[in-house]
């Protein structure tokens, strides 16, 4: 009962279970047994059959199983042991991976740019691994034996005789080129090098390989050791049998992976950005920043979009989209809540790393919206919460359409699993595609058109789908 309870607390009304479970309780409470019996058959038929049901069976278990088993990995490729990997820059990210990679019984020779700064990567693990001591879970002897897998080291030279070699240094397109010369230098001509980006063109970053066709990305989300999906990025020259080398380490790491083709963002990158848009939209057309968290939270995604801005800092998707505008020039259309991030950090506040954002983070107590949000963004009481949950849902959505259509991903399983997985997009949907499918194509389009001609066309159904939904062609 309190596990139903809890669960409507939680998820609202988007999952049925627990609604279907409290009535359960109540109805069986005042009727015979064996009527009592009846009525839960019922509400079990009634949920087993539903859209929810379907959305997340499909995703988070045959899908995601299909996955795990090498659905995606060309079939004619010998199967990777993988005895020793080189994971370059010790940071948040390189510093994960390497926690996971010993994990998984594979010697990790973790590099940065002294001793120093190499060993307090290292040290992530070490803390990671104290706190599951201190619940129980590890035993120190344990603990112990992965560690003495990671060797903290500024000497390329150690990369020697490495399986792979899996780069997360700084996202600079020319400190990531150098980095990979260093390496090609000392490790063997069939190694896999592998770019852990989550924005740069891996075409690009390939350019810098003597050997493009063994370059690949592998996006691994934040933080390594709890995100099970992978992203894995092929280049243009990517060869079968390097994504075969990728897709083996993945699933030595008992990790999720999608497939995905090179583009700006890659998919879950570029999605992602739109939600997060979308929140700072609302905001500047005068919905009030406390409601436009908790309709993101409302309809099932994990954390509100203003709050993930202040993680990822302003500077980043700024970024993004200054070398979307250098590439792309005048056909690149702003996002629609540059604006927003601009004026914030013309006030003085880009992120909860700088202690000021769209949040405050005092030194005591818990962090809350900043007051003086109202100021520059005036609240208006002129909105729909109806319609602001399907901005949310709507415009992650059409930009997975899109991405399917521009070839970015090859499978809706993978989009959906990308979706769900790796940025929170609410599991009872199934993913974004999986949501198309359950509003219905037709009525999706029909509602993009109006969404296009209230909000932009950031919204507007392209060709390829509406011929879709002219033939009633949805994703599954």
């Amino acid at each position: 009962m309190m596990f139903a309870a809890g669960g409507l607390a939680k998820s609202g009304y988007n999952l049925p279970a627990p609604a279907a479970i409290l009535s359960c309780v109540y109805e069986g409470a005042i009727l015979p047994f064996d009527k009592a019996l009846s009525v839960e058959s019922k509400y079990f038929a009634k949920l087993l059959t539903s859209p929810v049901s379907r959305n997340i069976i499909r995703t988070t278990f045959l899908s995601k199983g299909a996955a795990e088993r090498g659905a995606r990995r060309p079939k004619d490729v010998a199967k990777t042991e993988f005895k020793k990997v080189g994971v370059l820059g010790a940071g948040m990210m390189g510093a994960g991976i390497a926690l996971v990679s010993a994990q998984a019984g594979v010697e990790v020779i973790l590099i940065d740019r002294d001793v120093e700064t190499a060993t307090k990567g290292k040290a992530y693990s070490t803390t990671v691994f104290g706190k599951q001591i201190a619940r129980g879970s590890m035993t120190q002897d344990k603990a112990d034996a992965i560690l003495a897998r990671i060797t903290p080291t500024d000497d390329f030279t150690l990369l020697e005789g490495c399986d792979l070699i899996i780069e997360a240094v700084f996202e600079d397109i020319g400190i990531k080129a150098e980095t990979t010369r260093k390496a090609e230098a000392v490790i063997p001509a069939t190694t896999v090098y592998a770019s852990n980006t989550s924005t740069l063109p891996i075409t690009k970053l390939a350019e810098a390989s003597a050997r493009p066709d063994q370059f690949i990305g592998l996006h691994f989300f934040s933080p390594v050791d709890r995100m099970g999906l992978v992203e894995i990025i092929k280049g243009a020259k990517t060869s079968p049998a390097t994504l075969a080398v990728a897709m083996d380490f993945v699933a030595k790491l008992r990790k999720t992976p999608i497939v995905v083709n090179d583009s700006r963002g890659f998919y879950t990158s570029r999605v992602f950005q739109t939600l997060i848009h979308e929140g700072a939209a609302m905001l500047a057309e005068g919905v009030p920043p406390a409601v436009v968290e908790n309709v993101a939270k409302a309809v099932g995604m994990p954390v509100g979009p203003l709050a993930l801005l202040d993680e990822l800092t302003f500077d980043l998707p700024l970024k993004i989209v200054e070398q979307a505008i250098e590439q792309d020039g005048e056909k690149y259309v702003l996002p629609a809540g540059v604006a927003v991030l601009k004026a914030m950090k013309a006030a003085g506040r880009s992120s909860k790393k700088d202690g000021a954002g769209f949040y405050d983070y005092p030194a005591e107590g818990g962090k809350h919206l900043w007051k003086g949000l109202a100021d520059l963004f005036p609240v208006s009481a002129d909105y729909d919460v109806a319609q602001l949950k399907q901005r949310f849902l709507y415009t992650q959505a059409i930009e997975t359409a899109r991405c399917l259509e521009e070839n970015v991903i090859e499978t809706s399983e993978d989009g959906d699993l990308g979706a769900v997985y790796g940025w929170g997009f609410p599991a009872w949907t199934g993913g974004t595609l999986s949501y198309i499918d359950t509003v219905g194509i037709e009525t999706f389009v029909r509602d993009c058109d109006r969404l296009a001609q209230l909000y932009g066309p950031r919204f507007a159904p392209s060709a390829w789908l509406r011929a879709r939904s002219a033939k009633g062609q949805g994703f599954y």
